[in-house]
């Protein structure tokens, strides 16, 4: 089985081109929680609902994230009473988070949740948490230290990121489905999707046992680079690359991951560092990585796979 993990638009775009290609037992896809965190008294998973909705086609792809055909009742009363509207949630994703929620407060995991979620909403193939327990975000900037989406969506990143803090995650352990993959020895290959590296991929490298199998390297890696050109399609990757590296193109991602990462994937854009990434050790595949449809999803999904075959064919 080939695990993804994603986080975001990006990972989650990817994630729609890799289950048109690889069977329900073939890939499973685990998605990062250190967004995750309590708003109006509701557990919020901000990058499980950007997968999930985008596998079952009902995203909003304008926006990148919640719900397509949405409507915001909800925020329009609660703005009217006085309440908190900075984080903006909409009618039909509304329901999403409190019946989360309940089940939450009624002892079900994160896991069991999301695999409840899916099947109703008709996605066949694997979406899992990183991890069911809590693992939170802190973003280290030039004016404190802030709670994630204070700083990603009140703040829309403005301040200078110096560091991040990944709370509880060396007591955090897999999910439930992911810890029995891990165990029984069923992970062939990881590919890391094209994600924030600092925001999204991170926070799962934080969880000790998933680390460890990754830097064992008992299976391959093969990743795609979420810059192009110097700046990332989505989000503010390129921003918090020059704010913490230094660099704000496809060699930094490179560099910032090292040997964690067997073979990667940059866009056509920058196939002129693809000779500095082999010499770095790596293989390297030059396609293009904008994922604008489905079938370019598909299509990027592709390459990544193949790559798989020539890490293998090179042992």
């Amino acid at each position: 089985m080939i695990i993804a993990l994603a986080g975001g638009v990006g990972g989650a775009r990817l994630a729609q081109g890799l289950v048109q290609v690889l069977g329900p037992d073939k890939l499973g896809i685990v998605v990062n929680v250190g967004d995750d965190f309590e708003h109006l008294g509701l557990q919020i998973s901000p990058d499980l609902d950007t997968v999930m909705y985008t596998l079952a086609g009902i995203h909003n792809a304008k926006l990148g994230w919640g719900r397509a055909h949405e409507t915001w009742h909800f925020m329009e009363t609660l703005e009217q009473l006085g309440g908190e509207t900075w984080f903006r949630l909409g009618d039909r994703d509304l329901a999403v988070h409190v019946d989360r929620t309940r089940r939450i407060r009624a002892g079900e995991t994160l896991s069991a949740i999301t695999a409840g979620f899916c099947a109703r909403l008709g996605i066949r193939h694997s979406v899992m948490p990183a991890t069911d327990q809590r693992l939170r975000t802190r973003v280290l900037t030039d004016i404190g230290e802030l709670d994630f989406q204070d700083y990603f969506v009140r703040r829309r990143c403005e301040p200078a990121v110096r560091g991040l803090r990944f709370e509880d995650a060396q007591s955090a352990l897999p999910c439930a489905a992911l810890g029995r993959l891990i165990a029984a020895e069923r992970i062939t290959g990881i590919v890391i999707c094209p994600s924030n590296p600092w925001l999204s991929i991170a926070p799962i490298f934080a969880i000790g046992e998933l680390s460890s199998l990754i830097d064992a390297h008992r299976v391959p890696v093969v990743a795609v680079s979420p810059i192009i050109a110097g700046k990332a399609v989505k989000g503010p990757a390129s921003k918090i690359m020059h704010e913490l590296v230094g660099g704000s193109d496809a060699l930094s991602v490179v560099e910032y991951y090292g040997v964690r990462v067997d073979g990667w994937v940059i866009d056509a854009q920058d196939a002129a560092l693809a000779g500095r990434v082999e010499a770095a050790g790596h293989r390297v595949r030059v396609t293009d990585t904008i994922m604008s449809s489905p079938e370019r999803a598909r299509q990027l999904a592709v390459d990544t796979l193949a790559l798989f075959d020539e890490l293998d064919a090179a042992e």
